[in-house]
């Protein structure tokens, strides 16, 4: 069974409407790169780059957690990895 793909676009606007503010945000949809790998049915491989003022002072399991929690929903509905840099404006 092949789940449906989230695009890069879907992922982008979840993050844009739960991090605020945000100085820098990247969406990259990377599955062409795994096609041919089990994983590559199983939903979108994804890395994101994002920077905003919300990232100062968290570790990098609370920045990881943050963009989690902000693609909780469709995360199930077809993202299959999910590669993150997070970083504060004074990082980037």
């Amino acid at each position: 069974m092949n789940t449906p793909h989230i695009s890069a676009g879907q992922v982008e606007q979840a993050l844009r409407e739960a991090i605020q503010p945000l100085s820098s945000l990247q969406v990259i949809d990377d599955s062409h790169l795994h096609a041919g790998h089990a994983g590559a049915r199983e939903g979108s491989h994804l890395r994101v780059l994002i920077v905003s003022p919300r990232m100062a002072g968290l570790s990098r399991i609370a920045r990881h957690r943050l963009v989690y929690d902000a693609l909780r929903k469709i995360i199930p509905q077809g993202i299959h990895a999910l590669a993150i840099e997070a970083r504060s404006p004074d990082e980037a």
